[in-house]
């Protein structure tokens, strides 16, 4: 799911970004309705696994995630807010999930989980939480498919978002992009599209929204709005 490009400062992207609506945000009594309301006009979805222990909320388990396979082709973005990754990759590889992303935090050296999730049949990344420099993945970048910066504090949606977080990103991409490596990276919390532009131009590749899209009256429309933005076509 990844692209290399080269860029100056700021970072043009040379494709367009990739917009991944947040499950959190959803109407949980309608997940599969959401989700297809959606569908043809994003290109994955963003699926919060919380565990109660890493973060004080519980979300999505595994039937959650099989019953919405079950409805949609999407690729599935799961972010693992948990204390013990590892332990679900199998299950979430069963569950239909495409990609995990781990806490950098949860695994120092994440070089064993990367590889079990390799070994499980899925695609692997790391999440960075506001407070943590990007020096603390620079080693582990090459093991990724998708580096995500979270732009607010991982455990809660609503959240409003987290300028500071900018600079992380283009240090991600000015090492991606120097490197030759594949890696997209990721922005998730509080994405509007007042702040899109600021995260694409910074380097983002993919823009996580929750509340942005389905707290929206009109998701789709959201959703273009966001692209739109983050592309410069506004």
């Amino acid at each position: 799911m990844s692209h290399r490009s080269h860029g100056a400062a700021f970072y043009p992207r040379t494709m367009p970004v990739k917009i991944a609506p947040s499950l959190l945000a959803a109407d949980f009594a309608r997940l599969a309705d959401e989700v297809a309301g959606v569908e043809s006009h994003v290109d994955l979805l963003h699926v919060d696994v919380m565990d109660g222990h890493f973060v004080p909320n519980l979300t999505f388990g595994m039937p959650v995630i099989a019953s919405l396979r079950a409805t949609t082709e999407l690729y599935f973005d799961c972010h693992l807010m948990v204390s013990n990754p590892i332990s679900l990759f199998g299950p979430l590889a069963e569950a239909g999930a495409n990609l995990v992303t781990v806490h950098i935090e949860v695994h120092p050296d994440p070089t064993r989980a990367a590889s079990a999730a390799r070994d499980a049949g899925l695609d692997f990344g790391l999440v960075l939480s506001p407070p943590t420099p990007f020096d603390a993945v620079v080693p582990y970048v090459e093991l990724c498919d998708l580096l995500l910066v979270m732009s607010v504090n991982p455990g809660f949606g609503g959240q409003a978002f987290v300028p500071e977080v900018l600079p992380k990103v283009e240090a991600a991409r000015k090492f991606i992009d120097s490197e030759g490596l594949r890696a997209d990276i990721e922005i998730d919390g509080g994405i509007t599209p007042g702040n899109a532009p600021l995260a694409r131009a910074a380097g983002a590749d993919v823009i996580v929204a929750g509340t942005a899209v389905f707290g929206d009256p009109d998701p789709v429309a959201a959703v273009e709005r966001l692209r739109a933005a983050a592309d410069g076509d506004e």
